[in-house]
């Protein structure tokens, strides 16, 4: 079964952060990324610019409205998604216990209902 694994937590620069810990969770997230794939479950995954590159797009009455930023005003933002593909939630929550933002932020764990893939919607 596929499952999202959505990564929420406050952003941060390089600048804002201790000495050496941006290299530090770009290897904790390589090395998180490589244990996915070496166990066969990884399907895709992306690290997302900051929220302030956002886009929002809606209609409302019929109008579209096209914004700059993120819609919501949270202190935690998406800053990231990985797919799997695995047998049960279980496997999913013991992969996403894994994740090294689960140590400073949320990690959301979704089932995917639907997914495109071979030119066709696939349950």
């Amino acid at each position: 079964m596929r499952y999202t694994i959505l990564l929420h937590y406050p952003e941060m620069t390089p600048d804002q952060m201790p000495p050496g810990a941006w290299e530090e969770g770009e290897r904790a997230f390589a090395a998180y990324a490589t244990a996915l794939d070496q166990a066969g479950v990884l399907l895709s995954a992306e690290v997302l610019q900051p929220s302030s590159a956002t886009t929002t797009v809606t209609v409302r009455d019929g109008e579209l409205r096209i914004q700059d930023g993120p819609f919501a005003d949270t202190k935690e933002q998406l800053g990231g998604t990985f797919v799997v593909d695995v047998p049960d939630l279980d496997a999913a929550l013991a992969w996403a216990q894994k994740a090294p933002s689960v140590q400073w932020g949320t990690v959301e764990v979704r089932p995917g209902a639907t997914h495109f893939e071979n030119g066709a919607w696939t349950r």
